[in-house]
């Protein structure tokens, strides 16, 4: 039987299929943060079972509220730093070396094509980027994880989304992936994996295809995933090249192995030609729920450009571009979070953070905060946000807030405008 990348990944992993649907597999990578591993651990140590399967392959990361912003997440913080000392888990990221997980570990180069990965968040689906099969469980799943590196998950159906044709200037993978889920809605592609295919895939960057795979959940999707080419193979190159002799077509070669078959089957196919796609934005409180941004004029008290989705270096020189030598309207409250300390570093070295400074944002710690409603930008009841997250359920950034997604160019022109706003005025000549 012909395979899908999903299938392919599964069986070189696969160590049980005697349940059904539902087999068994080994894990590369188990990933971790503060926010949902604390009670994975606490139940592990309470039954007894305080242990992890291979200290080398758990990444853990503090990113949620960084700084602690109170009592409980500082404990939450503390379970998480007590547990990676005391199993001597070397990739550890606390304050001052930290980042928004799905932003952090691909650039410390923890993801590989082939892999199999799982985190207690929904948005690991985001690794599929590199031809990975990631995806969030429950903390049942996690305990597991950690303790015997498996878990049981369902042998993946797969949908094939063929992507032609080239972005217009001022459209980007945010827009991309809001037209995708406009079409599938919100439960789509439930229990799916979704993989990325057509003409316009070679001409997307990395960080392009993490944004387009981050948001594959909203869909409903299991995972995302894009077949590995050269692409991957120059953004994993300086953690990969002595594995390969220093010959990057050897690499390539290598994960060739993990393309779909030519005639694998597919639950279903959509076609979507991005040349046709327009600035998005959402609105209410589902990610399907979404129009042209050139269609709304709503006024906004908050723009926040940051996340796992849109909080890389790529988005910040997007936004800065749009910023450079303008202010935001008075009333707008900015807010830029780079995704990691790295991103941060370049950005001051690259000068955006003084344009953003300049603009009249604020630039705070590298942090998810925001984003779920923690920390580092909550809305308050009847404020209005554009935002560069993946996620606008009602009181996700807040109660009683709405919060209206977009591109980092969507919503660094919103800041200008005070409103809503198309950016590609500010993106001519």
């Amino acid at each position: 039987m012909e395979k899908t990348i999903a299938q392919k990944i599964f069986d070189a992993h696969l160590i049980d299929d005697r349940f059904g649907k539902t087999v068994i597999i080994t894990l590369d990578r188990v990933f971790a943060h503060e926010i949902t591993t604390p009670p994975a651990i606490k139940d592990l140590d309470q039954r007894g079972l305080d242990s992890v399967f291979d200290s080398t392959k758990i990444k853990a990361v503090i990113d949620h509220v960084t700084p602690s912003n109170d009592s409980l997440s500082a404990i939450q913080a503390q379970i998480m730093r007590n547990w990676a000392h005391r199993h001597h888990i070397k990739d550890f990221f606390d304050i001052g070396r930290n980042g928004v997980c799905h932003a952090l570990f691909p650039e410390k180069g923890f993801v590989r094509p082939g892999f199999t990965i799982i985190m207690g968040d929904s948005h690991t689906c985001t690794h599929g980027a590199f031809g990975a099969f990631a995806c969030g469980t429950g903390t049942t799943a996690l305990e597991v994880g950690i303790l015997k590196g498996i878990a049981a998950l369902e042998y993946p159906k797969c949908i094939k989304v063929e992507l032609n044709g080239k972005l217009q200037s001022g459209v980007y993978a945010k827009d991309v992936i809001l037209t995708l889920i406009k079409e599938l809605t919100v439960n789509g592609a439930t229990d799916h994996v979704i993989e990325f295919t057509g003409d316009a895939v070679p001409n997307l960057t990395m960080e392009e295809r993490m944004t387009i795979t981050n948001m594959v959940v909203e869909a409903g999707a299991t995972s995302g995933i894009f077949a590995p080419d050269m692409q991957t193979v120059d953004y994993l190159w300086p953690f990969i090249k002595t594995e390969y002799d220093n010959d990057k077509n050897a690499a390539l070669q290598d994960f060739s192995k993990w393309n779909a078959d030519p005639d694998a089957e597919y639950s279903k196919v959509i076609k979507i030609d991005i040349s046709t796609i327009q600035p998005k934005i959402t609105i209410q409180f589902r990610p399907d729920q979404v129009i042209n941004a050139s269609d709304a004029k709503i006024k906004i008290d908050q723009v926040y450009i940051g996340s796992c989705t849109n909080g890389r270096l790529s988005d910040l020189r997007v936004a800065a571009k749009i910023l450079k030598d303008k202010k935001i309207a008075p009333h707008i409250r900015g807010i830029i979070a780079p995704a990691t300390t790295e991103i941060y570093r370049s950005a001051l070295k690259e000068g955006l953070i003084d344009i953003f400074m300049d603009a009249g944002f604020v630039v705070t710690a590298t942090t998810c905060g925001a984003c779920l409603g923690m920390s580092n930008g909550v809305l308050a009841p009847g404020e209005v946000a554009i935002s560069t997250t993946n996620r606008n359920f009602n009181g996700r950034m807040g109660k009683g807030g709405m919060v209206h997604l977009a591109s980092p160019a969507t919503a660094a022109a919103s800041a200008i405008e005070g409103y809503i706003t198309d950016p590609r005025k500010y993106l001519e000549g």
